[in-house]
């Protein structure tokens, strides 16, 4: 009957964001439990412009664990993954052994069905491995009724991840123990703590990158000396003024210390043997106008941000948004897509004075910045109540092909 086959099924969806570091995580001291050699400080962005939605079922019914992703099935026995799901099953086999009452709500041997979708390009070089392992912990523990510390879970999936459980303003403890048991994040203030802040996403290119992060890393690890130096001596002074700098809300030191740090993570690439670029022409185009927007106004407007890939993150107070968006308008003139340049929160006109025009934009390159995106900070992974918002039907398979 149809009463029994909804009983045999356990269905559950999440959202979960992305987010920015702002102190770079760097080079892992634990490869297999994703252990970094430095703590890391991160943004976590808005899920109304940037999330991972990531539908998880269990029936009796299903014969073998299957992934899709963005409607395509995938390699459900990825390491990582399967690192999650055991931990997150291990953590419900643990709080059941624990309870008198024999309420399992989901045998622990039942198959499960996974579905996840982004709602922006993966290939727009935005960490979506990140917000894709914060989701499906997420909503691998809601399954399982496993409530607790999960950024340690999301860890294991991808390091940034643990970040992503948490939303506002979010540290990544390096942790000392060799289990990484201490290896976790913590919020060091809310979305809420600093309302006026914003971040534009210039999105340049959305190829693949030349060298993925996590081989990117053991190189820089195994022979860059300048890694070494900045995750013993820069990085933990560094950690400390910049959690103060988000207290206070203070954004000329917030922008200046994001901004060296941005370049110092992107300097140990280059210290890299054989050096990695991460940067195009186009990012240092972009650095340099962010400094000249910078001396014309005399104070830290704009704060840029690269992680590894050549798009441009920059962070603005609100009052800022509109004269900046007009002056990248100016310096990289839209292509075709002039409608869509801007997505995201909306973003207001602004005429540009001469003496700015003169002395910040000088030789166009029309088209180089695909479009940028306008967001801001928001909340950790959301639980969707609206069942018709699951990726997955009734029958546990994808319910539209994306």
């Amino acid at each position: 009957s149809a009463m029994a086959e909804e009983r045999a099924l356990a269905m559950v969806t999440c959202t979960a964001p992305v987010n920015i570091a702002v102190i770079k995580y760097w080079g892992k001291r634990d490869n297999d439990l994703i252990l970094p050699i430095n703590s890391s400080l991160s943004v976590t962005l808005h899920q109304d412009q940037l999330k991972t939605t990531t539908t998880a079922a269990a029936s009796r019914d299903f014969t073998e664990d299957r992934l899709w992703l963005n409607g395509e099935e995938a390699d459900v026995g990825h390491p990582r993954l399967q690192a999650c799901l055991r931990e997150v099953r291990r953590l419900a086999r643990k709080r059941r052994d624990g309870s008198a009452e024999d309420t399992a709500p989901l045998s622990l041997s039942y198959k499960i069905h996974i579905a996840t979708e982004n709602n922006f390009p993966t290939a727009a070089g935005l960490a979506s491995s990140a917000a894709g392992y914060a989701c499906l912990v997420s909503a691998l523990a809601r399954l399982y009724g496993v409530e607790g510390e999960l950024s340690e879970v999301a860890r294991r999936g991808s390091g940034s991840a643990c970040r992503s459980m948490l939303g506002g303003f979010v540290q990544w403890q390096r942790g000392e123990r060799p289990d990484g048991r201490d290896s976790l994040a913590h919020q060091v203030a809310p979305e809420t703590h600093w309302p006026e802040l914003r971040i534009l996403v210039l999105v340049v290119s959305g190829e693949k990158k030349q060298v993925g992060s996590t081989a990117g890393m053991q190189t820089s690890v195994d022979t860059s000396p300048l890694l070494k130096h900045r995750a013993e001596v820069v990085v933990p002074e560094r950690l400390a003024l910049m959690a103060r700098h988000v207290r206070e809300r203070d954004f000329e030191g917030f922008g200046q210390l994001t901004m060296r740090d941005s370049n110092q993570f992107h300097a140990t690439c280059l210290d890299t043997f054989p050096p990695i670029f991460y940067l195009n022409d186009l990012s240092r185009h972009i650095i340099a106008l962010a400094h000249r927007f910078n001396t014309h106004h005399g104070c830290t407007k704009v704060a840029y941000t690269f992680d590894a890939g050549p798009n441009a993150v920059i962070f603005t107070l609100a009052d800022t948004v509109a004269e900046f968006v007009e002056v990248v308008r100016h310096s990289f003139p839209p292509a075709a897509n002039g409608d869509q340049f801007v997505r995201g929160l909306p973003v207001g006109s602004a005429t540009l004075p001469e003496e700015l025009l003169a002395a910040v934009v000088t030789e166009p390159v029309p088209g180089a910045v695909r479009y940028i995106l306008h967001t801001k900070p928001g909340p950790g992974p959301q639980l969707v109540d609206d069942p018709s918002q699951h990726l997955l039907g009734a029958d546990g398979l994808p319910r539209r092909c994306a």
